[in-house]
């Protein structure tokens, strides 16, 4: 029996315009063409369903009501995310009130989601669009699913400590206080969402994405109360984020306190530095990434569990050392 010929969005290149222009710059354009499609699904692969199944929260990337976009966490029961079918995932949890993306799941809504399981270092993406909504979730029909490695993830363990309080959203302000400068000074973790709109004639590479970014404390450098900057190191080549902020310079940006749970999101307009590594004062940084701040929000006490520090990732060594807060 011959092979049913492929469909139309299944020979579309997941990559748009954005992602080919810094990968032809990158030097990655050929070998990302040759597999490219084959990489970034359409489906779930079935280890990614169950991966999905067992994970405490989710990233989630997805675009306020202003078309900002922004990342959250989402938690809950190992299973509350959960795979019916290859083609779907369910997410039974809400950001609440007190989250930016308060209210932004809605049906036909972009939505990206990283799994991350920090014990284990493994992380999948998954991007798609919301199917349906209900009062106790969400479902998102795959648009994009691919697995990513598990370079610049420091490891991290649950503990049995919960947060029973509800979370606590502070006033939004227009650039970073002190506490803001030292929590970002000092972590060496964040997660971005970014949003390609699409083009009317490319829709398998539109949509939200969110993003792991990892380093030793200090990766993020704060230049001022407005201003961020970061090194993009070597990675998996597909250039998501930096390829949709070449079409659309809005990010958001969460730092987690996994101690404490709190979260510290940061909205604004990014630029990609092509930099000599020589001058950035970052050992192994291929590339910068300035972030021009427009609004930061504060949640106290927004992740339930607290989680414990473990070891650094062996691929953070690699990238020298710089002053920490």
């Amino acid at each position: 029996m011959n092979a049913p010929a492929p469909t139309p969005l299944q020979l579309e290149s997941p990559f748009h315009a954005g992602e080919i222009y810094v990968q032809t710059l990158a030097g990655s354009r050929e070998a990302m063409a040759e597999i490219g499609g084959r990489v970034i699904r359409l489906a779930m692969p079935d280890q990614h369903r169950q991966f999905f199944g067992q994970l405490p929260f989710v990233v989630m990337g997805a675009l306020d009501a202003d078309d900002q976009p922004w990342a959250t966490l989402l938690s809950g029961t190992p299973g509350f995310a959960h795979s019916p079918d290859p083609t779907l995932l369910r997410v039974n949890a809400f950001a609440p009130p007190t989250d930016p993306l308060y209210g932004a799941v809605r049906q036909g809504a972009s939505v990206g989601l990283l799994g991350i399981e920090p014990s284990t270092r493994r992380r999948n993406r998954m991007n798609g669009t919301v199917e349906e909504v209900d009062t106790q979730g969400f479902t998102l029909r795959v648009a994009q699913s691919f697995g990513n490695c598990p370079q610049y993830i420091r490891k991290r363990e649950i503990t049995p400590q919960e947060h029973d309080a509800p979370p606590v959203a502070e006033p939004s302000q227009t650039s970073l206080d002190d506490e803001a400068q030292w929590q970002i000074a000092s972590a060496d973790t964040f997660f971005i969402a970014t949003h390609y709109a699409g083009d009317g004639a490319t829709q398998r590479s539109a949509g939200t994405d969110v993003s792991h970014r990892g380093g030793k404390p200090g990766f993020v450098r704060v230049e001022d109360a407005n201003t961020l900057m970061w090194p993009d190191f070597r990675g998996n080549s597909f250039y998501n984020t930096l390829g949709n902020l070449h079409v659309n310079p809005r990010a958001g940006l969460v730092f987690v306190d996994f101690a404490s749970g709190d979260f510290l999101h940061v909205a604004g307009d990014a630029e990609v530095l092509w930099h000599d590594e020589a001058e950035s004062g970052f050992e192994g940084a291929l590339r910068l990434v300035r972030l021009h701040v427009r609004e930061v929000r504060r949640v106290r006490g927004a992740l339930p569990a607290a989680w414990r520090d473990g070891e650094a990732s062996p691929s953070v060594e690699r990238t020298g050392d710089w002053p920490t807060a």
